[in-house]
């Protein structure tokens, strides 16, 4: 690695320790950072210091939030009967991509892994047995990732929610739209079989 001064050696540093980003990337926006005026440079910095002093958890769903609740708890055109079970707050944007579900969220802010020692006690899950013991709750859509995580993560909701009453649905899995069932691995087209419906 070549020698840097050390205020930008430490900020490649830091920007190598971010998700995706390896050296070069690092490099690139360090750079970047240092060409930017001072002022663009001090809105960067306020902004990752907001994120950490002015978010924090809906006190309902534990979406991130900014506010007591979220924008999706507090909204009552939003219908509350209806929950949808995501491990991460990043999973609600896929959903509300699709413009398809109008329903309310519940954050568990991972998966259960007993491997590296992630067990129901560490997830949100209590605060979601309260919202359906409460009544209003008709429908929990578990929708954890396709991952051997997600998947023991969906069993353990269902068996545990399906006593209480609710209907417990999982999002359907399969066939990307535009691939080619060639390229799919047999647990792909086991889950897009197992999902059919009617047409």
């Amino acid at each position: 690695m070549p020698d840097f001064a050390e205020p930008l050696a430490r900020l490649i540093t830091e920007f190598k320790r971010l998700p995706g980003i390896g050296q070069k990337s690092a490099q690139r926006l360090a750079f970047h950072v240092m060409r930017a005026s001072r002022e663009d440079a001090e809105h960067l910095a306020q902004a990752v210091l907001d994120v950490k002093d002015k978010l924090g958890l809906c006190r309902v769903c534990n979406n991130i939030s900014d506010s007591d609740l979220c924008q999706y708890c507090r909204d009552p055109g939003r219908d509350a009967k209806v929950v949808c079970v995501v491990e991460e707050p990043h999973n609600i944007v896929g959903i509300e991509t699709t413009r398809q579900f109008e329903g309310r969220y519940h954050v568990l802010h991972g998966a259960l892994s007993p491997l590296r020692g992630i067990g129901p006690d560490a997830l949100k899950i209590k605060g979601l047995v309260e919202r359906i013991g409460q009544g209003e709750i008709e429908e929990a859509i578990i929708a954890t990732n396709p991952t051997v995580e997600g998947e023991a993560t969906a069993v353990y909701l269902a068996r545990l929610l399906k006593p209480l009453g609710v209907k417990v649905s999982r999002i359907g899995m399969g066939i990307p739209v535009g691939s080619d069932l060639e390229f799919a691995d047999e647990v792909t087209i086991s889950k897009a079989l197992e999902g059919r419906r009617e047409m």
